[in-house]
């Protein structure tokens, strides 16, 4: 492994068409926020470059629904989310927008760059185009009938019922939401990124990186390498992003694929840090620099775009140079989803905690900590209102406010504000904590990544520091040994000194609020020096005999009642009746019926009673199984939208209806030759339709 001098993080581009929530949050920001404040307490030389995501298909219909251009969206957004992180903490060096100027420029320098190199393949294609409206339909702006699942609202670009990633040409009566007309397929051009071409450096860079890359970033990587890379397209017909910088009629009226562009928005805003710095050349210290380490931090959905596609276009630039070359990312921590209240956060549902609201009712501190106590490191975990109330109150406020406060009061009530006495390394090490094994072990939880464990290691240090206090009670001591008292008391200040540092990625207010109470002017981060580990120096205690702390000392973490959180739990009961309803179809004012059928028609569907006889999962396909059935002496091939609901392994041997004289249809390059029967419980979950008994295995249901 190289030896690394420097550190440039990144985090994913929200999209700037509404408020972020607490599932981004646990994702993606607050991780490397802990990382990023953890690295500077040790003196490193680390930046931070976020941003909002300002093009594509979801701002333009935002803009729309609304009336109003897709600049006042992004606008607004950009400027709320900015406000919400800032006030959550996440300490950017810099937060851009790929509406800026000098992002447009980086991005058509790329793509001028991969044009001059002959690398971009131009193709014809056949798209949607609504004639009402007069242009090209985007994915997202055709709407049908999922194939897989049957949900008449399924997008040209991903059923959110069943999960299924589709194209616009898959959908079953497809329509135009600009005029709900059904639109008409005509020839487009389009330039496409040849990824295929760069198969075997991108699989020689995964593998270089497969021992330090968390297990769902290889197995979601691997999954597209192993179906082969595919060309992708990278412009679109669109009047709002990134024009194709070049004059002639091929590039009229069309803009880079948002793809594409915002993944260069983390070079683009690296730029224009430098710029603020007054060193305009400065960003090449961190992309063009070997030494330098670049971590990117991304939710599961975005895997592919980072350990992919990203690498394939700095390849691509890379390519015939010696100098002026990018770095690629040496890690990828993508965490896995936090939910909420056990279901999935959807900003499209409305079912979320937006973090601007969440921060006007709770201080961030609390927010930070309940998530970084529920981090989803390597399985999905659940935000929930009972969890954030017991931690505030348990662990915040009883265990570490408490020890705080019990120690400033204390020591001004008894010793006039001041640290009564030196505290020895002998005295340090005698406290029940190792030292040198809880910082290594906190070291190497940041290191890796393992948020939780870093979180929790520092609360360790806190019940430590409680316990000895409360073991000790200097209040009772001090009638008998003052000595003894004061030692106490010295030894309990350095902890409260330690424990602003050990939690200060955690809890930074609160641990500047502390290094507040201990006498100290300015801010933990102004403390910080290159190559100064201020972890390092809790080694030995931190504060000299004589220093003097504040006068009065102040209550850390006020509790949470019941009272406090009743109208969320009320809001959530509300979200998930509103969402019941939608995905039952129980709005009785809503329901709709298709078209009235004929007994005649009816009689035409041949029902038979088929055995299971394989079952697998279909590639790039989520909730797609592939069935071999046995219908009597025939076997057909049916792909069925049930992955979410049956492992392959309990498909087998099951006996189930299939709609048998269902014409065939292709699915992701598979033949489906008919259709299996289930039925959809109350909360969404699908039960098949499996019949009992002997010699039944072809029989038709009349």
């Amino acid at each position: 492994m190289p030896k690394f001098t420097k550190t440039l993080v990144t985090t994913a581009l929200p999209y700037a068409n509404g408020p972020v929530h607490l599932g981004h949050l646990a994702g993606v920001y607050l991780p490397a926020d802990l990382y990023v404040r953890y690295k500077r307490l040790k003196g490193e030389d680390i930046i931070h470059i976020g941003g909002s995501d300002e093009h594509g298909v979801p701002i333009t219909i935002t803009a729309e629904k609304e009336g109003i251009s897709p600049r006042d969206v992004v606008d607004r957004y950009h400027q709320m989310n900015m406000a919400a992180f800032s006030k959550c903490g996440i300490s950017f060096d810099y937060y851009g927008r790929t509406t800026s100027e000098l992002h447009h420029q980086t991005a058509q320098e790329f793509f001028l760059d991969i044009e001059e190199k002959g690398i971009f393949i131009k193709k014809s294609e056949k798209l949607f185009f609504d004639r009402k409206a007069d242009r090209f339909l985007s994915d997202r702006y055709v709407t049908g009938t999922c194939p897989i699942c049957n949900n008449t609202e399924a997008n040209g670009d991903q059923c959110e019922q069943c999960g299924t990633h589709l194209s616009p040409l898959e959908l079953i009566n497809p329509k135009s939401k600009l005029s709900d007309a059904t639109p008409e397929l005509r020839e487009t051009m389009h330039w496409y990124f040849p990824l295929g071409r760069f198969q075997n450096q991108l699989e020689n860079y995964v593998q270089e990186h497969e021992e330090t890359w968390r297990q769902n970033v290889v197995n979601y990587t691997h999954t597209w390498l192993n179906q082969g890379l595919k060309d992708r397209a990278i412009t679109r017909d669109l009047g709002w992003g990134i024009k194709v910088p070049l004059e002639n009629e091929e590039a009229l009226g069309k803009v880079l694929y948002v793809w594409f562009d915002a993944v260069l928005g983390y070079i683009s805003f690296t730029k224009a840090w430098a710029e603020q710095q007054g060193r305009r050349e400065r960003w090449k210290e961190y992309w063009q620099n070997p030494e330098c380490r670049l971590v990117q931090f991304i939710g599961k959905d975005n895997v592919v775009f980072h350990t992919l596609m990203l690498p394939a276009i700095l390849m691509a630039w890379n390519e015939g140079r010696q100098d002026g070359r990018y770095n690629l990312a040496d890690n990828v921590p993508a965490s896995e989803f936090m939910n909420f209240e056990g279901r999935k956060f959807s900003k499209s549902r409305n079912y979320a905690v937006y973090l601007g609201e969440f921060l006007e009712k709770f201080p961030a501190d609390t927010l930070r900590y309940s998530i970084a106590m529920n981090y989803p490191e390597n399985k999905d975990s659940d935000f929930s209102w009972q969890d954030f109330q017991n931690r505030t109150n348990g662990e915040l406020a009883d265990t570490l406010g408490n020890f705080i406060k019990r120690s400033v009061d204390f020591t001004n009530s008894r010793f006039g504000g001041e640290v009564p006495c030196l505290s020895t390394a002998e005295e340090w090490n005698g406290l029940g904590i190792n030292w040198a094994e809880s910082l290594e072990q906190l070291d190497s939880a940041y290191e890796g990544f393992h948020f939780r464990e870093a979180a929790s290691l520092g609360m360790d240090i806190a019940r430590a520091a409680n316990r000895f206090l409360t073991v000790s009670e200097p209040w009772k001591v001090i009638k008998i040994d003052r000595e003894a008292a004061a030692r106490t008391m010295a030894l309990s200040l350095n902890l409260c000194h330690a424990l602003s540092i050990a939690l200060f990625p955690v809890i930074p207010e609160t641990c500047n609020r502390i290094h507040a109470m201990l006498g100290f002017d300015g801010r933990i981060e102004e403390l910080v020096t290159a190559g100064k580990s201020l972890v390092a120096e809790l080694l030995l205690p931190g504060l000299h005999q004589g220093h003097k702390i504040r006068e009065k000392s102040e209550i850390l973490y006020t509790k949470i009642e019941a009272s406090d959180i009743a109208p969320e739990l009320a809001k959530i009961e509300g979200l998930l009746a509103d969402a019941l309803k939608r995905e039952t179809g129980e709005e009785q004012q809503k329901m709709e019926f298709k078209p009235v059928i004929s007994f005649d028609d009816f009689l035409k569907v041949d029902l038979r009673i088929a055995r299971v006889i394989s079952a697998e999962k279909v590639h790039k396909a989520a909730k797609l199984l592939k069935l071999q059935l046995q219908v009597g002496s025939v076997t057909k091939q049916v792909l069925a939208g049930i992955a979410k609901y049956y492992t392959p392994e309990e498909m087998v041997g099951k006996n189930v209806v299939i709609v048998a004289n269902l014409a065939d249809r292709t699915i992701r390059d598979e033949v489906s030759e008919g259709m299996i029967l289930a039925v959809e419980g109350s909360e969404g979950k699908l039960f098949l339709i499996e019949p009992q008994g002997n010699e039944i295995n072809g029989r038709q249901i009349q």
